[in-house]
């Protein structure tokens, strides 16, 4: 079973012109990112994004790819 609490993640602030809030996005999942308007907020509808793109890709088959560990620059 994939938990998605065990998928890094990357926050991103978004600038006023493209609505503020933070955008959240899953390294291991490109086609899937959230958005919030606090950090809280971006990783609570991360996770809810997060589950639905694993639960897609599993009614399609396809293979769901393990965690990674994201480098730290």
């Amino acid at each position: 079973m994939f938990n998605p609490d065990d998928y890094p993640f990357e926050i991103y602030p978004l600038s006023q012109e493209n609505g503020g809030g933070f955008l959240i996005s899953y390294p291991d999942f490109s086609e899937c990112i959230s958005d919030g308007e606090t950090i809280i907020e971006a990783i609570e509808n991360g996770r809810d994004a997060l589950s639905t793109t694993i639960a897609a890709l599993k009614s399609k088959g396809f293979e769901i790819p393990e965690p990674r560990e994201l480098e730290l620059a």
